[in-house]
């Protein structure tokens, strides 16, 4: 029995096509070991989002081939479909999978090893036009790496071509999962034991653009989410990443109505000024987000709204950035992911001018962490004294202490003393009221 490893790079959609992967060799036939494992076959399911995620995509191959050089590297995702040449050219890489084409996999590694047998020597691997391909590539999943929550992809591709993203050059155009499909999988989650799923995509608010129902009709995202919320089993749906432009005053209110649904919104806002708004060609303006915000808050008690952050965007003045600091002091964020801006080639952003220097993106980025830690802890301590809902998920340690740790609905973590006889709560939804800060950014229960 031939051995695989695989190792993910990127983001949650890249993480469930790399499960589907590996569900897709052990059905072949291999063992699957860890990546730092003796392996025959190892599988890197690579990210292009900046230069710096070639460049460990890069590394990771090479790591792979190093670790046995008589192995198989499989070279998949994102950076391959962004540098075909430089990777078909690179030693350490034996077969090249690129996106939409991942189902092939076992037929590949079938290949390479008959002709490798036959001493036949050639390109082994199978990369389309992804601005041409139409159709959404039907991998799946039926257990994951965690034991409560499974992330479930939807959608791929993006239309959006915001100046500083090569994702639609390595994604392609919106394609969205037949609802049948998305259903199938979630009952085969929940007979599973999951109660949590999270719906994400690369565009997840483009979500059915590209669907019509039976009835002739739009099938979009909120349709897709009230069937989800029918299956039985699931207790809570999560939503990835979504655009501030697809929360109008329906939409939040129609959540609402959908008990199943956490009050826990990512909203990607990029920047707080909308000059800056405006170079990254971000299709919303500060006013828009913040009735987004506010249409959320209006419908749900105190939502966990997160979002995304660069500091640093290619012409950013010091009075863009302080309207940007303002802003998101304003919306007054859970969580922040901030990024300080790396330039990426083939995008319009890295040939915008002036590009800001190194040391202002850190110092800028430094001002927004210390403004998030306020911001966060002042949401934390809304919850002290509150009665909360948990899924438990994991047994921890703290201080000689063994508690079980989950998260509630707006995924604030909590954890819950385990005392006297040993009670086993993975995967179990628990009540308690939050009485004091564990530790950082963890609540405790009684």
């Amino acid at each position: 029995m031939r051995k695989a490893a695989l190792h993910n790079l990127g983001c949650k959609v890249n993480a469930y096509e790399t499960d589907s992967m590996r569900q897709m060799l052990e059905q072949a036939g291999y063992e699957i070991v860890p990546f730092d494992s003796p392996a025959d076959v190892y599988v890197v399911n690579t990210c292009s989002v900046t230069n710096i995620a070639d460049r460990k995509s890069r590394q990771m191959l090479h790591r792979a081939k190093k670790k046995n050089p008589g192995s198989a590297v499989v070279a998949a995702g994102c950076y391959v479909q962004t540098s075909k040449e430089q990777a078909q050219a690179d030693p350490a890489i034996d077969i090249l999978i690129g996106n939409n084409r991942k189902h092939e996999l076992p037929k590949l590694l079938e290949d390479f090893f008959k002709n490798r047998a036959l001493e036949s020597k050639g390109f082994c691997g199978s990369v389309a036009d992804i601005g041409e391909e139409q159709e959404y590539e039907e991998l799946s999943v039926s257990h994951t790496g965690e034991h409560t929550r499974a992330f479930l992809k939807v959608q791929d591709g993006c239309n959006q071509f915001c100046s500083y993203c090569i994702i639609p050059y390595a994604r392609g155009r919106v394609r969205s999962r037949k609802m049948a499909d998305v259903i199938r999988e979630v009952e085969t989650l929940a007979e599973r034991g999951y109660r949590e799923i999270v719906l994400t995509g690369i565009h997840l608010s483009s979500y059915g653009i590209d669907l019509k129902s039976e009835r002739g009709e739009a099938a979009g995202l909120l349709d897709l989410i009230r069937r989800v919320h029918e299956t039985e089993g699931i207790d809570r749906i999560r939503l990835g990443s979504l655009e501030p432009g697809i929360v109008t005053e329906d939409f939040a209110k129609s959540l609402s109505k959908l008990p199943k649904v956490c009050p826990h919104f990512h909203l990607s806002l990029q920047s707080g000024c909308d000059a800056t708004l405006k170079r990254m060609n971000r299709k919303y303006t500060c006013g828009g987000y913040r009735e987004s915000c506010r249409l959320l808050r209006k419908y749900f008690a105190h939502p966990a709204i997160t979002t995304d952050v660069i500091v640093g965007f290619p012409g950013e003045t010091e009075e863009e950035f302080e309207l940007t600091r303002r802003f998101l002091k304003e919306i007054d964020f859970f969580e922040m992911h901030i990024f300080k801006y790396s330039l990426r080639k083939g995008t319009k952003a890295a040939e915008l001018k002036p590009q800001v220097p190194e040391e202002i993106k850190g110092k800028r980025s430094d001002i927004l962490f210390e403004d998030l830690s306020v911001m966060n802890r002042e949401y934390l301590n809304w919850h002290l004294g509150r009665e909360l809902e948990v899924l438990m998920e994991e047994e921890v340690s703290f201080g000689g202490k063994k508690y079980f740790l989950g998260h509630t609905r707006e995924y604030v973590k909590a954890a819950l003393l385990q005392e006297g006889e040993k009670h086993h709560l993975e995967n179990k939804l628990v009540k308690g009221k939050a009485v004091s800060m564990l530790k950082e950014h963890i609540l405790l229960l009684e």
